[in-house]
C-alpha cells in the first residue's frame, strides 16, 4: 500500500467527457484522457483491504458482487500510484485477455464491493484499468506473443464473442491450432455488433486486439454458420475438440396486439445494423432519423439503443420500464458488498436530457397494445401504468392500474427486454442436452457437454450475462478442454 492516507486525502474523480450535445455529432468515443498525475492519486485511495472484496468475484442475490476474472486490483493500483505502468500491465493480463473490453463496457461490480464505498465513494477501478491498457498499447507493449512450439492438437471455437476470444486466445497460448468460427461478416461477436462504435470503438479498440491475436496464430473463419455452412459432423471430424460459445441471442418478445406491425424491431437487430452501416460507411436500413422512437426495457441494451436513435437524429424517443425507479442510495435490503441497485443516468439517458430537457425512462409501465397505420406500419404505442402485487402463489406480478392508458406516438419500436438463452438449431444438430432454461447443459468449472470433447462456456451455457462473466468461462473452459487435450494443464 503506497499511500495508507490516500483514501483520506483525495476524492473520486474520473475523465472528463465531452458535452452530451457535441459527442452526438458522431460515433467516437468520448471519454478524455485522464492527465497521469490524476490517475495515480485516484490509484492511492485503495487501501490495500485485508480481504479486498473488489477481486474475489462471486454471485450474491443472483447478481455479481467483485470481479469474476479475480483481477489483481490491489496490487495494480498500488502499482500506478508508484508510476510502475508496465508492471501494473503485466498484473492486469495474468487474468484479463482483453482489459481494454471490460475498461469500457463491464459495469465494474468490483466498485459496487470496494470496501471504500462502504463509507465513501469507490475507487475508480475501471477507470484505472482502461487507462494501463491504453497505455500499454500506446507505449507499444502490447504485441503478439505466439507460442513457443504446436501440440498438434486442433481445436474448434464456435463464436467469437467473448467467451471465445478469451478461449481462443489461452488455448492459443498453450499451444493448440484454434480455428474460430463466425457467422457475421467479421469477429468479435457482441463486441463487434453488439454494442456500439461510440462505447466500444471497432477499428481503434477491437480490430486492434483481433490483429493481435490473428499474429499470433489464431484463424478467424468468417461468414460460416456451424450447423448450417459447415456440417457438424465435419466439425467433429476434423477437430480434435470443440468450444462452443455462441451467446443467448435468442430475444425476448412482446406479443401484443399490433406485433406484426412494420417498424418493430429487435435492438439488437437495430444495434448491428447500425455498427454495419458506420463500420462500411453506407446508410443503416434501420434508421430512427426523423422518427418518434419507443425503447421498450432497460439495461444496457436499452441505453444503446437510446444513444444510437439520437445520433440519427430522432424526432422524439421515450424508454419504457416495467420496474420502479431505483432509489438514489442503497436500499437496506441491498447491502455492500452487493451489487448497488441504485439510480444512475447512463450515457444515452444524459444525452437524451441534454437534448429532450428529461431522463426518457418511464417507469412502471408497460406497452398494451401496438397501433397502426393505414400502411401497415407502426404509428404509437399503448401503455398502462402497472404496479407489483403477489398473486394467489405469492409471486410478485405487474398488475395495470385503470385509467393510467396513454398512448405514444411511435414511428419506430425497440424491443430490448433482454435475452431467452442461445439459438437452438446448432444444438439440436450437434444433439446436445440442455437445461431447464434451454441453455447448453454443462457444470460450472467444468464446461462439458453431454458429448465428449465438445466444451460450452459463456452465455449459451449460463444463460445472458456480463461480459465479464464470459471471460472467466472462456478462460475456464480453455483451461478444461487443455486438460482434455493433454492429460494436463499450465492454464490459469
Amino acid at each position: 500500500m503506497g499511500k495508507p492516507t490516500g483514501f483520506l486525502e483525495y476524492v473520486r474523480e474520473l475523465p472528463a467527457e465531452l458535452e452530451p450535445l457535441a459527442r452526438l455529432r458522431n460515433w467516437d468515443e468520448f471519454h478524455l484522457p485522464m492527465p497521469e498525475d490524476k490517475l495515480r492519486q485516484q490509484g492511492a485511495r485503495c487501501m490495500d483491504c485485508g480481504t479486498p472484496f473488489c477481486h474475489t468475484g462471486t454471485l450474491i442475490s443472483g447478481m455479481a458482487s467483485g470481479c469474476p476474472i479475480n483481477n489483481l486490483i490491489p496490487e495494480w493500483n498500488d502499482l500506478i500510484y508508484r508510476g510502475r505502468w508496465k508492471d501494473a500491465l503485466d498484473r492486469l493480463h495474468k487474468t484479463n485477455n482483453f482489459p481494454e473490453f471490460t475498461g469500457r463496457v463491464c459495469p465494474a461490480p468490483c466498485e459496487g464491493s470496494c470496501v471504500l464505498g462502504i463509507h465513501n465513494p469507490p475507487v475508480t477501478i475501471k477507470n484505472i484499468e482502461c487507462s494501463i491498457i491504453d497505455k500499454g498499447w500506446d507505449e507499444g507493449w502490447v504485441t503478439p506473443e505466439p507460442p513457443e512450439k504446436r501440440t498438434g492438437k486442433k481445436v474448434a471455437i464456435v463464436g467469437s464473442g467473448p467467451a471465445g476470444l478469451c478461449a481462443a486466445a489461452q488455448l492459443n497460448k498453450a499451444g493448440h491450432t484454434v480455428t474460430v468460427f463466425e457467422r457475421a461478416d467479421r469477429p468479435g461477436g457482441l463486441l463487434m455488433y453488439g454494442i456500439p462504435n461510440m462505447k466500444l470503438e471497432k477499428e481503434k479498440v477491437v480490430q486492434r486486439r483481433l490483429s493481435v491475436l490473428e499474429a499470433e496464430g489464431i484463424t478467424f473463419t468468417c461468414n460460416t454458420e456451424v450447423g448450417k455452412d459447415l456440417p457438424v459432423e465435419k466439425l467433429l471430424q476434423d477437430f480434435d475438440a470443440t468450444i462452443l460459445c455462441t451467446g443467448a441471442t435468442k430475444p425476448r418478445d412482446l406479443p401484443i396486439e399490433g406485433r406484426e406491425l412494420k417498424g418493430i424491431h429487435f435492438a439488437m437487430e437495430f444495434l448491428t445494423a447500425n455498427t454495419k452501416a458506420v463500420l462500411d460507411g453506407t446508410e443503416t436500413p434501420l434508421s430512427a432519423a426523423g422518427k418518434d422512437v419507443v425503447i421498450i426495457g432497460g439495461g444496457d441494451t436499452g441505453t444503446d439503443c437510446v444513444g444510437t436513435s439520437l445520433r440519427h437524429g430522432c424526432n422524439q424517443l421515450a424508454q419504457v420500464e416495467i420496474l420502479p425507479k431505483p432509489p438514489e442510495n442503497r436500499a437496506a435490503d441491498n447491502p455492500w458488498p452487493e451489487w448497488p441497485k441504485i439510480y444512475r443516468l447512463d450515457y444515452g439517458q444524459e444525452e437524451a436530457a441534454a437534448k429532450f430537457g428529461d431522463d426518457p425512462r418511464v417507469y412502471l409501465t408497460t406497452a398494451t397494445k401496438f397501433e397502426g397505420d393505414e400502411n401497415g406500419c407502426v404509428k404509437a404505442v399503448h401503455t398502462v401504468d402497472v404496479e407489483w402485487a403477489k398473486d394467489e402463489q405469492g409471486r410478485f406480478i405487474p398488475k395495470h392500474i385503470p385509467g393510467t392508458e396513454r398512448v405514444i406516438p411511435a414511428q419506430l419500436v425497440l424491443l430490448a427486454m433482454g435475452f431467452l438463452g442461445p439459438e437452438q438449431p446448432l444444438l439440436d444438430a450437434l444433439g446436445l442436452e440442455r437445461d431447464p432454461r434451454s441453455n447448453v447443459k454443462a457444470e460450472f468449472g467444468k464446461y462439458t457437454t453431454s458429448i465428449p470433447g465438445v466444451f460450452a462456456a459463456g452465455d449459451c451455457r449460463r444463460g445472458q450475462s456480463l461480459v465479464v462473466w464470459a471471460f472467466n468461462e472462456g478462460r475456464g473452459a480453455a483451461r478444461e478442454c487443455d486438460m482434455y487435450l493433454m492429460g494436463k494443464s499450465e492454464l490459469p
